[in-house]
């Protein structure tokens, strides 16, 4: 059994989270060249130094990694495309992990490094243009200031609960556009909220649907195909709030879970989803355009639901917030959620009322 050790860097990059190891990045570039000379070049490295390297993790690892005869196409042995895969499902099953990890790092050094810069502790669940606005809050632009988003990936409903224990300053969840009374989404949601206590701030629209196989071989274009030709489904875990939105789906449609074949089978993110689709664990799996985008598969839309960022009323004018808001209402921002596979900004920044957004308060009025 081999130990992973942990590593991280300082830098003044703004750089996608990730923790990879150097290897990987070897493996990749010589089986997609077909030749060490030619990872080499891709990777900018001496043919040397790639044979050498490559060698030493064959002595360390105990196992070859390429197929080594002379005068043929460099490929890789069943241990290294098994090092190769065991790569993909990791970075696609932690990537929320890695994310929150990153965070969680940073936010311990943003103070140091830079007493201007406010932080703005944010739980939410899952979502790319999350992630994209923590890049762009901390870049800043022309019209705001540099922001730091301490955004820790969790579910929906989880989410909200940190909110109201005091351990956020804002949350992340999302609704069916036309979220209905007498719904899941109500039973979920309503008991955590209350008006006049939280506010929404707008943030934008998303399109959820089927992510498949390119070219969707099995014709999966809707919830009742999934369950009449029994196609394995990877779901969600409950208390994020794509199964609450899954399993509203399934009210209407008058299905059960158990009708969904590998309704059990639990993904921790829409990318976890994907990849679980893409490596061929699932045939279908309900989840965001964008993931479905990055993995390079097939995107069957089916619903479209609004994002909502959540926080006390006391804290609207906390000068993070007010921030934060300034910075969703930029023409920069919405441009570059804009460009993001089935996302759109609506109202972006705005400060909303539960009883406007979510039907699930209704007050009599008081007769004269």
């Amino acid at each position: 059994m081999h130990r992973l050790q942990l590593h991280y860097t300082l830098s003044r990059d703004a750089t996608p989270a990730s923790v990879r190891n150097p290897l990987i990045d070897l493996l990749q570039a010589v089986s997609s060249q077909g030749s060490i000379s030619g990872g080499a070049r891709a990777l900018d490295l001496s043919y040397r130094h790639v044979w050498g390297e490559l060698k030493r993790w064959e002595k360390e690892l105990g196992n070859e990694l390429l197929v080594w005869e002379k005068g043929q196409s460099a490929r890789l042995t069943d241990f290294g495309t098994k090092l190769m895969w065991a790569e993909r499902q990791a970075q696609a099953r932690l990537a929320p992990q890695i994310e929150a990890l990153r965070s969680e790092l940073e936010r311990s050094f943003a103070q140091a490094f830079d007493d201007s810069v406010h932080v703005l502790t944010l739980y939410a669940s899952h979502d790319e243009a999350i992630s994209a606005l923590r890049e762009f809050a901390l870049r800043g632009s022309d019209d705001t200031q540099r922001l730091h988003l301490d955004v820790r990936f969790t579910g929906s409903v989880d989410a909200i609960r940190a909110l109201n224990e005091g351990r956020c300053i804002l949350a992340g969840f999302h609704t069916l556009q036309d979220a209905g009374r007498k719904t899941r989404s109500e039973r979920t949601y309503k008991p955590l909220l209350k008006p006049g206590m939280h506010k929404l701030i707008s943030f934008a629209t998303r399109s959820q649907g089927l992510m498949v196989a390119p070219g969707n071989p099995q014709g999966l274009h809707s919830l009742q195909d999934v369950a009449r030709t029994q196609a394995r489904f990877a779901n969600r875990a409950l208390g994020s709030g794509t199964r609450v939105v899954l399993d509203e789906l399934l009210d209407q449609l008058g299905l059960r879970g158990d009708q969904i074949n590998g309704y059990p089978h639990l993904e921790p993110s829409h990318a976890a989803v994907a990849q679980a689709v893409a490596c061929g664990q699932c045939d279908a799996g309900l989840g965001i355009a964008a993931a479905a985008h990055l993995a390079g598969l097939d995107f069957v839309p089916l619903l479209t639901e609004r994002y909502h960022l959540v926080c006390l009323k006391s804290a609207l004018t906390q000068p993070g917030v007010v921030q934060l808001r300034e910075l969703l209402q930029t023409t920069a921002w919405q441009a570059a959620v804009s460009t993001i596979a089935g996302y759109t900004p609506v109202a972006s920044g705005q400060v909303l009322s539960l009883r406007r957004v979510l039907p699930w308060w209704h007050f009599a009025q008081s007769k004269p």
